[in-house]
């Protein structure tokens, strides 16, 4: 920490908070209005799941002729819109979202730069690495919703049909709703091994009191995971549910990995 960071004062704290909260919202309305000029590259891939030829799907028919020797069906999904305004208004949320992703990296270097001269060397390096790891995690979970979870959702759910008399069309609302939704949630699941491993170093949390814990941890997370479903059926449930319990072991692992570290000090 500077001598110049120490001395400073509470209202030239706040000066550099505005600064970089001005910057945070310039940078995030320029990626914004960029997104918003470029609506056919952006929608391109927002709305991709949607095809019978997204890659999740051609993986699946791949899968289905190695197993069984026979591909997977293909099917048909149509995107209608429901109101005069909708379309604007879902291109103007879509940008604003993609706009803050695409910002997110220089947002964290600044709210980080902003912290970090009142954290001491070691916090500085253990917060440095909980930022890093947060944002790989939650990055992850947001791929693995738009590449796995919620394309097969949203072919059985919007194929599902209780009678060939009754049609499926898609709201517009509906698709960015639940895949912004899932994203989201599926991107702080994520966080979970990131959250175990800072418990652990603050002592609150062990590998074998979660090892104990697994059953009701188990019960835990399908509770969760009906929570933050958007259906209700079982399928989509249990496809939130995994990615959960997956992580769960996965952060037992590093928990155990933390202290074993630690105690080899």
């Amino acid at each position: 920490m500077t001598t110049r960071e120490t001395n400073m004062s509470f209202w030239e704290h706040l000066d550099v908070l505005r600064s970089s909260l001005i910057r945070i919202v310039a940078v995030s309305v320029l990626c914004g209005t960029v997104a918003f000029l470029f609506k056919e590259e952006v929608f391109s891939v927002v709305l991709a799941p949607k095809d019978a030829d997204f890659v999740t799907y051609r993986m699946l028919e791949r899968l289905a002729g190695y197993v069984a020797g026979t591909g997977a069906s293909a099917f048909s999904v149509h995107l209608i819109n429901t109101g005069l305004a909708e379309q604007f208004i879902v291109h103007m949320k879509v940008s604003v979202y993609v706009g803050v992703l695409l910002a997110s990296p220089y947002i964290l270097y600044l709210l980080f730069r902003f912290i970090s001269p009142a954290l001491y060397a070691d916090e500085r390096k253990c917060a440095s690495r909980i930022v890093g790891w947060g944002y790989v995690m939650f990055l992850s979970g947001a791929l693995t919703c738009y590449f796995l979870l919620f394309p097969l959702t949203f072919r059985f759910l919007g194929t599902y049909q209780v009678s060939g008399e009754v049609e499926n069309m898609i709201s517009l609302q509906s698709y960015i709703g639940t895949l912004g939704g899932m994203t989201m949630m599926l991107g702080i699941v994520f966080e979970i091994p990131v959250v175990c491993w800072l418990l652990a170093r603050a002592g609150i949390l062990s590998a074998g009191v979660m090892q104990r814990c697994r059953r009701h941890a188990v019960v835990g997370i399908l509770v969760i995971a009906a929570i933050i479903t958007p259906t209700s059926d079982i399928f989509t449930l249990m496809l939130v549910a995994l990615p959960m319990w997956l992580l769960y072991e996965a952060s037992i692992l590093v928990v155990k990995r933390m202290h074993v570290k630690n105690n080899s000090k």
